[in-house]
């Protein structure tokens, strides 16, 4: 596996990883407390929350840093030149 393989799976797990973020955040509030009290993994609601945020922050700036990466082109070997 080549390092661009490599970033492209990196890129799509956290493409995957951030959607699951978003999508356990209650709109209400209520976090991970809505999944059938799975909250209670974390000391507190606002310790669910506050770890769900910092988890999405942190899949958000991997991603998008990733996205820079793969879009610029930066990891692909140039052409080599016919002799």
């Amino acid at each position: 596996m080549t390092l661009l393989n490599a970033v492209h799976v990196l890129w799509g797990f956290s493409a995957v990883g951030l959607i699951i973020m978003v999508l356990l955040h209650s709109p209400k509030g209520d976090g991970l407390g809505g999944l059938g009290g799975q909250a209670q993994l974390f000391t507190s609601t606002k310790s669910a929350e506050l770890t769900l945020n910092r988890v999405a922050w942190t899949l958000t700036i991997l991603f998008m840093g990733l996205t820079v990466v793969l879009s610029a082109g930066w990891l692909e070997t140039p052409p080599v030149p016919p002799a």
